[in-house]
This record gives C-alpha cells, structure tokens and sequence, in this order.
C-alpha cells in the first residue's frame, strides 16, 4: 500500500522511533459527514463537516501514550511528535504495554466486504434534502392527533489507514445512510408521548422508503396514546428487537478483559460452562456483507475472526485485547464487538405475542442501570400489556430488575426477526416470569 495516509503514517513512526520511542502505532482518519433535518415543514439544520484526525500511540521503555492531532502539516506533527514521545518518558512503565505480536495481524486484506457505497459521490444536496421533506410530509398525513414531527437525513463517508512500526498496514473506506422520523402526538390534555424510527445501511439504495419510515415512527408513537402502570408481579416478557442491545450491555462489560482482570465480572471462571438458556446461541461476524460492524481487522490491527461467544447457553469467549490477554495470560481475540448475530427462532413478534396469555412487551429500556460484577439490575421500560395473545394497552413507568446469572436463563423463545439497523442484530427475545415493579 504506498496512499499518501499510509506514507505519512511512515513518516510519523519514522520520526517517533528517532525520538527514542521504541515502538509506534499511527491512525489517520478521514471522515465527511451531512446531517439535514425538517421540522413543521421547514429545513431546520443542515450541516456538512468534514474531519482529518491523526491518533499517535507512543511505546517508550514500557511506557504508553496516546496523542491525537487535527493538524497533518509535517512542519507541524514535528513538534507535536516531540512532544508526545519526550511526556511519554514521565509516565510509570507497565511491562504489559507493547503492540500486538505480528503474528495475531491479517494476512490478507482482499476480502471485499461491501463497506462503500461507490454511488457515494453522486448523491446531490437537493437529494438528500428532498428524502427528509418527503419522510416529514408523509409522517404528518397519517394522523391529525400528531403534534410535531423531526425528520432527518445523514451520510457520511470515512476512510483510515492504520500503520505499526513492527509491520501492520491497513486501509478502509466506507459509507454510512441514516434516514427517519420522531413524532409526537397528543394523548388527553397533558400526554405528549413521541418515538422514533430510523433506518441505517452502507448503501443509499438499501435504505427503507420515505413512506416506510415515516409510518412506522407514527405508528410507535400513536401505540402509546394511553400509557399507564399496572399491577406489580411477575409477567412472560416479549422484548422488542430494536430494544434488545440494552439487554446485549448486561453482557458486553462483564465479557471483557478489563472485567475479568480486575475481578469485576459475573462472568470469571465462567468459559465452558452454563450462563444462560440453551435458546441463546450469539456469534460475532466481522465479515458480514455490508454490516455495520463489519470489518477485516479491529482497533488494535488484530485480525478479525468469526467467533461463537455463546453456544446454547454455554459461555466459548471472551473480548480479549492485547493488552489484557498480556495481563491474563491468555491469548487475544478482540477487545470490541463486529457485528452480533444470533441462532433465530422461527416466529415473528407478532406470533410470540400470540403465545402470552399474560405479559408485557417492552418496546424500550429508559435509564437504569447493571452491576457488571455481581449481575444484578434495574432498568426502567415503556411497552405494551398483553392478555390471552392480544395487545390491550400502552403502559410506561414501571421497572424490571434481577440478576443477569438467573434472567439470561429465562429466556425461553428467540424470534426470526434481526434489528437490521445495527451492528447487534438482536430479534425479538421472549422471557419467563420476569419481575415488573409497577403500581
């Protein structure tokens, strides 16, 4: 590879190795990004940025820094070189803090995995503006109990190329389109519930239509006319797809190095074993087509690999980086998530709701919190109450709380309906006995 990015990556280890620092690892970003949104039908905000970044990581006599600068004229990185490296060398050493050995980087970067849209260059201001307009006139048609409506379009291109002084060179470009509504509608005198609807994808023509966008945000927003508490008890839980990475957190920490290193995770000593109900199998893909997450190599240059984190319920790995896996002794995978997948079910939202005679579906968690080490927590939610399979009424304002080591074992349907619009395709999770506090 020879992009002006990675001869200027060169230099700048070039020149942080002269300075005395043993090791280097270098990242230059390039990104450009258009925000547009309507509001009560007038072009509230529209806004274009475009970043150049260059992040310096510093490896000095077992010391570590991390710099980063916006400036990219070499009259200028000269100082700011010699400056990083001469306050790395005031720092405590940690033995831990070197690169990744060179053997834990790609071998081959020729996986085209459909991250730019190639069609990038030829979308047009009126265009992107015209997409928004359309989604905010349509979500506005659909009922006269709706107060107001945000509607917006975004696109952003980005290229990187990440250089280390013992070998890795690598260079990505892609693309990413996001386009909505939020809306909110009148419910009595004093009710103004609202909700959302977004869809994100790599490429432009695989986003949802405007029509498509803007009725489903109408339609969430309109499901919570009438929200209320009830009872206190314990009630089958259907979570919703787009709501499940909230579930996904009370994972994620507890899997990490970090975690374990510092005997902060429920999940220590647990590899192998049982953690949750033998419905949840979850992998983590880097080389999904056109995922969000997708990617051939993670932040620390670390080839990516297809990994199974769970396994019916059985704990196979852990998010390790090279830092840590150093600390634990253990080997690395990566210390951050592609793209989540799981083993889907075969029935839709719509078929679990059918199958609870008594329960609540949970449309979205609101504040709230986990405890990474012991397991428990308490979030609170907004849904809908389910009697005998039917939908009856919007609730809000009511908890649920347990223990993570018990709740994942709850689980007892997994649906066949991925969140597409995330790196963490979650479907529909369907739970037991879950305990709701309420009235």
């Amino acid at each position: 590879m020879s992009s002006e990015k990675v001869e200027l990556a060169n230099w700048v280890i070039k020149e942080t190795k002269n300075c005395g620092a043993n090791e280097a690892a270098v990242s230059i970003s390039k990104q450009r990004q258009i925000d547009i949104s309507f509001r009560d039908k007038k072009l509230e905000n529209l806004k274009e940025s475009t970043q150049n970044s260059l992040t310096l990581q510093v490896y000095a006599d077992k010391k570590f820094s991390s710099h980063t600068t916006n400036d990219l004229k070499k009259e200028t990185l000269t100082k700011f070189i010699e400056e990083a490296v001469a306050s790395t060398k005031y720092l405590a050493k940690d033995e831990y803090r070197t690169l990744p050995d060179s053997k834990y980087y790609p071998r081959d970067f020729n996986k085209d995995l459909k991250l730019l849209d190639k069609k990038y260059d030829k979308v047009n201001s009126d265009e992107r503006i015209q997409m928004a307009k359309e989604i905010e006139e349509i979500a506005m048609a659909q009922s006269d109990q709706i107060i107001s409506s945000t509607t917006g379009y975004s696109d952003t291109f980005y290229e990187t190329a990440k250089v280390h002084s013992n070998g890795f060179i690598g260079e990505t470009k892609g693309t990413r389109f996001w386009a909505g509504a939020e809306v909110t509608v009148k419910d009595g005198e004093k009710g103004r519930p609202s909700d959302w609807y977004w869809g994100g994808t790599r490429f432009l023509n695989d986003l949802p239509k405007p029509e498509i966008l803007a009725k489903e945000a109408v339609r969430r927003a309109l499901r919570k006319i009438g929200q209320k508490k009830i009872e206190s008890g314990k009630y089958d839980m259907i979570v919703e797809n787009r709501a499940g990475g909230r579930l996904f957190s009370m994972l994620q920490e507890p899997l990490s190095g970090q975690a374990l290193q510092q005997k902060s995770s429920y999940l220590d000593g647990m590899l192998n074993k049982q953690i949750a109900s033998a419905k949840l199998t979850m992998t983590d893909d880097p080389f999904i087509e056109k995922g969000l997450g997708s990617r051939n190599y993670d932040g620390e240059g670390l080839a990516a690999k297809k990994r199974i984190i769970i396994e019916n319920g059985i704990l196979r790995n852990y998010y390790i980086d090279n830092y840590y896996a150093k600390k634990l002794e253990m080997l690395p995978t990566s210390g951050s998530t592609s793209n989540i997948i799981f083993n889907y079910g075969d029935k839709s939202a719509d078929e679990l709701i059918k199958l609870v005679k008594k329960g609540i579906l949970v449309t979205g968690f609101i504040g709230g919190n986990s405890n990474s080490t012991t397991g428990d927590f308490s979030f609170g939610i907004v849904g809908q109450f389910i009697e005998n399979g039917t939908i009856v009424g919007a609730i809000n304002e009511m908890n649920i709380s347990g223990n993570a080591q018990e709740f994942w074992k709850k689980l007892v349907e997994v649906g066949n309906d991925p969140y597409q619009f995330s790196s963490r395709q979650i479907p529909s999770l369907m739970f037991e006995e879950i305990h709701f506090a309420g009235i």
